[in-house]
């Protein structure tokens, strides 16, 4: 499977381990989510925190919605800091996908001792 933004998702990764091997588990999603922000913007990776998107049934608005980071126009990023990713977590994170109608997101968890990373599609 050839992923279409290899190199962007590679980067988001490395930064979230970044993070991770500076904090370690232990601390609620914001703290991470704010830290990976940071580490993101160091290196140059356009990113949107909690971006307000518009959620629409046969075109119409039937909410909002915020994701936790939206990085360079292109990757949903949706972070968990809980003990395990369950099937409901990328159940979520594909019907993000599909509302926006994006194709590639990450869900990362850093509630563990080594960062959990999942590179989701379309």
């Amino acid at each position: 499977m050839e992923l279409k933004y290899k190199q962007l998702t590679e980067q988001i990764i490395g930064a979230a381990i970044e993070v991770h091997k500076r904090f370690g588990p232990g601390f609620v999603e914001s703290i991470y989510e704010n830290a990976l922000v940071i580490e993101l913007q160091k290196r140059d990776i356009k990113v949107e925190q909690q971006k307000e998107v518009s959620i629409k049934y046969d075109g119409i608005e039937v909410g909002k919605h915020r994701l936790d980071l939206y990085v360079e126009d292109t990757i949903i990023v949706e972070l968990k800091a809980i003990k395990k990713l369950e099937d409901i977590h990328f159940a979520i994170a594909r019907s993000y996908l599909k509302a926006l109608k994006k194709e590639h997101g990450l869900l990362l968890n850093f509630a563990k001792v080594t960062l959990d990373s999942v590179v989701m599609r379309l």
